[in-house]
């Protein structure tokens, strides 16, 4: 694979980042680092969404400018990412000044095209969604479904984005390109939300709203989220509406995927889409809408008080790495259904999985390595088997990939430790020592390490952390592709001694977890 790039959502930066953000971070993350061992050049994009009437709002409720709102709170977002090892390429914030023109540009290309006409309007207007809304999209008391408030009336004289335009266009590039909307029990409610789709407003009176790009021809309006916000795919990439790109646009877009929230799918497939239509810009590979992480199987609300940070649940668990919420995070939901976070349910799956599985049985058998044989791996201990049960998953892992199947792709990884720890079991090498057969009892030991070596490659997008430290005491790159995975990768010689042989994943509920920053 050549390249491979990847974008999140960018968040709304009215309020701190929540578990909801760091799931979506964490997953693009994974799928990010896992493309870094198969392509040669990778690309993720993240950031902040900064403009609209809400934070002009909070600001000025707080007493202070939009500006100083959006940097605190950008910058809430920043410490939040780096605390969960998301490795970003880029960091945009619709705030940044390359934006705003290359905004004002696509604007006025668009007008200058007629895709973009003024019109009187007036609709209902969800302030918490910060779009109009039709009556039918409301529930039986007239409210938002996702807000639960009644829109206000807006009559303004707007821009419009002649998005019934591209109506047709947009549908065959849907049906034609399967893979576009995944999951793919999706596709059909965008194909119904493109049956009623009409012209969109793409402008507000800056007399109504005042935090915004102003339009370069008419500055008594400001440029609305759609072409805002949206853009920030191709602006943050360097790209140009006279076609002198920047060299990350020429390398990375198309993208491969857009990684979104699903209440956000109708305007990154519909109204993203025709934008980059009406530009003329080739379109995204692939948008994948994933569910929302509800907090003990209720949905996250300010009003209920059940908004959980990441920083909140690393500091009750004394995590001095991220990798257990991470590995917790990105397994959570399958294929793109909603997914549920409980202090129990995190306790229990990475002790499981993390500690009991892969922890434990590296280090009982480098344990073993080091009372049996000095920590040496002997030529005559090279053997095949667990390769051939190997291989085979690791190519499914790599298709689970493909397949945006991120949860099963894990539960394989942890099944080829679970073979492992079958194969001990079966061949109980410290049995094997007892009895002098010490010949079999290093086989099954090369083995289970040489078979560890792989784990630690595979669990990398997830555990950073625990796999560099798996490397560091197999004697391994961490960082090597997947395609220079080969049968027998446990060197021969002195591996290691019992000095360097500690945990690489403790228990939660250990009684020396998380204490190791303390002493």
């Amino acid at each position: 694979m050549e390249k491979y790039s990847i974008t999140t959502a960018i968040d709304y930066v009215n309020g701190e980042p929540h578990i909801g953000h760091a799931y979506e971070k964490i997953l693009t993350d994974v799928l990010s680092r896992h493309y870094k061992k198969r392509a040669d050049k990778t690309f993720m994009l993240t950031g902040t969404d900064e403009h609209g009437i809400k934070i002009q709002k909070t600001a000025k409720s707080l007493n202070i400018t939009p500006k100083e709102l959006c940097d605190k709170n950008a910058s809430a977002f920043i410490e939040n990412w780096k605390l969960l090892d998301i490795d970003y390429s880029k960091f945009i914030r619709t705030t940044d000044s390359y934006h705003k023109k290359t905004v004002q540009d696509i604007f006025e290309k668009l007008l200058e095209n007629g895709d973009i006409y003024k019109h009187k309007y007036k609709g209902l207007y969800c302030s918490g969604c910060e779009c109009f809304l039709a009556e039918k999209d409301l529930d039986e008391a007239g409210c938002c479904p996702i807000h639960q408030k009644k829109p206000d009336v807006v009559e303004e004289e707007n821009y419009f984005f002649k998005l019934s335009k591209y109506k047709e266009k947009i549908k065959e590039h849907i049906k034609n390109n399967p893979n576009f909307i995944q999951p793919d029990f999706r596709v059909q409610e965008v194909l119904n939300q493109l049956e009623d789709i009409e012209d969109i407003s793409v402008s507000r009176a800056k007399t109504n709203v005042e935090w915004g790009i102003e339009v370069k021809s008419d500055p008594t309006q400001v440029i609305y989220v759609w072409i805002d916000a949206l853009s920030n795919y191709i602006t943050a990439l360097g790209y140009d509406v006279n076609g002198n790109h920047g060299q990350n646009f020429i390398d990375f877009w198309p993208v491969n995927y857009h990684i979104i929230g699903k209440d956000i799918l109708k305007f990154h497939s519909i109204y993203w889409t025709g934008i980059l239509m009406a530009l003329g810009v080739e379109l995204p590979k692939g948008i994948y809408a994933h569910g929302w992480i509800m907090i003990d199987k209720n949905k996250m609300s300010k009003s209920t008080g059940n908004v959980v940070s990441p920083k909140s649940v690393m500091e009750a668990f004394s995590l001095d790495k991220p990798d257990s919420l991470r590995y917790f995070m990105a397994t959570s939901a399958i294929g793109g259904k909603d997914g549920n976070y409980s202090d129990d349910d995190f306790k229990e799956k990475v002790n499981a999985d993390l500690a009991n599985n892969i922890g434990n049985l590296l280090n009982r058998s480098l344990n073993m390595l080091v009372k049996y044989f000095d920590g040496e791996i002997k030529e005559e201990f090279i053997n095949d088997s667990l390769v051939k049960e190997t291989n085979t998953v690791i190519k499914e892992v790599l298709d689970l990939f493909d397949k945006m199947d991120i949860t099963l792709a894990a539960s394989k990884i942890v099944s080829l430790a679970d073979e492992a720890n079958k194969f001990v079991s079966e061949k109980a090498p410290w049995a094997l020592a007892k009895e002098g057969k010490l010949d079999e009892c290093g086989k099954v030991l090369y083995s289970v390490l040489n078979l560890m070596i792989k784990v630690a490659l595979l669990i990398e997008p997830f555990c950073p952390n625990i796999a560099k430290d798996m490397a560091l005491q197999l004697k391994t790159d961490i960082n090597k592709k997947y395609f220079e995975i080969e049968d027998y990768m446990l060197k021969t010689g002195k591996l290691i001694s019992k000095e360097e042989i500690h945990p690489v994943f403790l228990r939660l509920d250990s009684e020396i977890a998380g204490k190791s920053k303390k002493n």
